[in-house]
């Protein structure tokens, strides 16, 4: 495995959904890099157990490396100063999809709090809620979807370049939390259409 903080952030990020008993949405998950820009997003998505394919509810996470938080690693890496410390942007979407008919917006927004808990010093900010309508091509039936995002940067200090142990602790609290919204989305009274493997 490529030895690299970025790396071991993802590791501490997954080993904290799968400590959570999330199940992870294999063919969701990307590693990308933007060829002209150089910034490194690594995406991946869990669901709860049984949900289905695809689940009702899902969440959706993001890490994404700048490529000035990789000049700033490398720079720190070759013993040079650390003159401004790198950091990674998280982004965490919560995702109710299938819905038979458009969601009760302002009680999926009283389910889910303001901010996420602490993410080393930083947490995650609530941003706006996004819905989509998906029509069949007779306009016979429509399938909605809504999803919220959490986002905030983790800055990275000289302590956590040295030891990646230490993201382990700062990333743990995610797995909880992420579970914990899965369930309180899940109790709201939507309406959902069949998932795939009940029409199988």
């Amino acid at each position: 495995m490529l030895d690299h903080v970025f790396t071991d952030a993802i590791g501490a990020l997954r080993d904290a959904m799968e400590r959570a008993m999330l199940e992870r949405q294999a063919f969701e998950e990307r590693f990308q890099t933007d060829i002209l820009l150089g910034d490194v997003t690594w995406e991946t998505s869990y669901g709860l157990p049984g949900e289905g394919t695809p689940p009702r509810i899902r969440a959706d996470l993001t890490l994404e490396w700048p490529t000035w938080s990789q000049t700033a690693y490398r720079s720190w890496y070759i013993d040079e100063d650390l003159a401004e410390a790198p950091s990674i942007e998280i982004e965490v979407s919560f995702r109710i999809q299938r819905l038979s008919e458009q969601p009760d917006l302002s009680g999926l927004l009283a389910a889910l709090p303001a901010d996420s808990p602490a993410v080393g010093p930083e947490r995650l900010h609530r941003e706006g809620l996004t819905t989509e309508a998906l029509h069949n091509a007779e306009l016979t039936s429509t399938e909605w979807s809504a999803e919220v995002s959490y986002e905030g940067t983790y800055e990275l200090d000289e302590s956590t370049l040295a030891d990646g142990s230490v993201l382990d602790d700062h990333f743990g609290a995610m797995g909880g939390w992420v579970a914990s919204t899965l369930v309180k989305l899940g109790d709201l009274t939507f309406q959902f259409l069949p998932s795939s493997d009940d029409e199988s």
